[in-house]
């Protein structure tokens, strides 16, 4: 059995969380692994008995007892790790952290990088480049900037160095942006402490070990349209969100590229949303206004934008398709009005992507038509074969044409 990655082809709150689960249904996986982004996400799954968790660090196959490996590209946030361990007690899993491995080279989100990142995007004003506000993209940022002095997960044997790092961290960050409001480093200490003492913190072997004892599931985290390299600069995000850094993960090793969509194309607060429309009033118990990302935004089956997805992620496999339940007034656009299609930049070349996000706020929907048939014309826009379909986020999958994992 070959494993699996599953990306999101849009901009995130496709469904992943979901179509985890139904993979993790299947018998004999390994674990499923966790390859970018960090406490930013939110996986939603809901249980057939109405119990539900959104999945952030944790992977979204935790209701059915996989266990969950944390890779070295993603960035760890011990606190929001307990916060969530503590809710999943409360809908049935009696030990979390007992599923859970944690790659020692992964980066430690600091209560400094999340204060810094709020005030950062706050000064921003009407200009926001769209955020969690949990300090995902300022841990990233720093780690960039002092590589040999980022906090990584290692540390936490290392009382001393630690102190330092943290101590550095709060330094640096509070010279750039001014006071931060974060606990002192004595308290976010104990706290780290804690974290070694309830998680398995494993070296670089463990992973091509649980590689080869089963099939594992990689589960992504935002999607391709928000990729660091190739969204829509500047609102993106401080990760890839491609199957790039899984498949550096699998080094070599088989698996099948799944790709998931919505059959109506959104996304969270600022950036280019060609097909949006207002007047699709779909109702969303699991996503709505934040703080910090802005408003949740609905528009049409995006095929130009979701082409682009799939052509930046060196093609796809197979997708999933949720949402099927959408009501009539939804169709799909086809083509914009005033650009042929999405041209695939270089990876790193952020002013030619700022010049595409110019051209796409721009834009406008060309074509548009309403299918009678969505897998079938999802399957035909993108030339990809749609193997899984959902609706209700309860219960089992609308259709399933083959086994995922096989």
């Amino acid at each position: 059995m070959s494993h699996t990655i599953v990306v999101d082809l849009g901009y995130g709150d496709a469904g992943k969380g979901r179509v985890v689960d139904l993979l993790c249904a299947e018998p004999g996986v390994e674990a499923v692994v966790r390859f970018n982004g960090g406490a930013q996400a939110a996986h939603n799954v809901v249980l057939p008995d109405g119990r539900h968790h959104t999945f952030a660090q944790f992977g979204a196959g935790t209701f059915r007892g996989v266990p969950t490996h944390l890779s070295r590209f993603v960035v760890v946030d011990p606190l929001a790790l307990a916060a969530e361990a503590a809710h999943l007690v409360t809908v049935g899993v009696p030990d979390p952290f007992a599923l859970l491995t944690v790659d020692e080279d992964a980066l430690l989100a600091t209560p400094w990088h999340a204060a810094a990142n709020r005030v950062r995007e706050r000064r921003r004003g009407a200009a926001r480049h769209g955020s969690c506000g949990l300090g995902v993209g300022e841990t990233v940022a720093y780690a960039l900037a002092h590589p040999g002095d980022a906090p990584r997960v290692g540390d936490v044997f290392h009382p001393a160095r630690l102190r330092q790092r943290l101590a550095a961290v709060r330094d640096r960050l509070t010279a750039a942006v001014g006071p931060l409001p974060a606990p002192d480093v004595d308290a976010v200490l104990a706290v780290f402490a804690a974290f070694r003492d309830a998680v398995r913190i494993v070296g670089p072997g463990f992973l091509g070990d649980a590689l080869r004892r089963g099939p594992c599931v990689f589960e992504g985290a935002q999607g391709v349209l928000l990729d660091e390299w190739f969204g829509w600069h500047p609102h993106t995000t401080w990760s890839t969100t491609t199957f790039a850094n899984a498949l550096e993960l699998l080094a070599g090793a088989p698996a099948r590229r799944l790709g998931v969509v919505r059959t109506y194309t959104t996304r969270h607060g600022a950036g280019p949303l060609v097909t949006e429309d207002p007047s699709l009033r779909l109702p969303e118990p699991h996503n709505g206004t934040g703080e910090w990302q802005g408003a949740f935004r609905r528009g049409h089956f995006d095929a130009p934008a979701h082409r682009y997805a799939v052509e930046v992620c060196g093609g796809v496999d197979a997708l999933a398709v949720t949402h099927l339940d959408v009501p009539p007034e939804v169709e799909i656009c086809t083509s914009y009005r005033e650009l042929d299609r999405i041209p695939v930049g270089r990876r790193g070349d952020l002013e030619a992507q700022e010049r595409l996000t110019a051209a796409l706020l721009r834009t406008s929907v060309g074509e548009r038509y309403r299918p009678d048939d969505w897998p079938a014309a999802v399957e035909s826009e993108l030339g990809v074969p749609v193997v899984l379909g959902t609706d209700s986020p309860r219960g089992a999958p609308a259709f399933s044409r083959d086994t995922i994992t096989a």
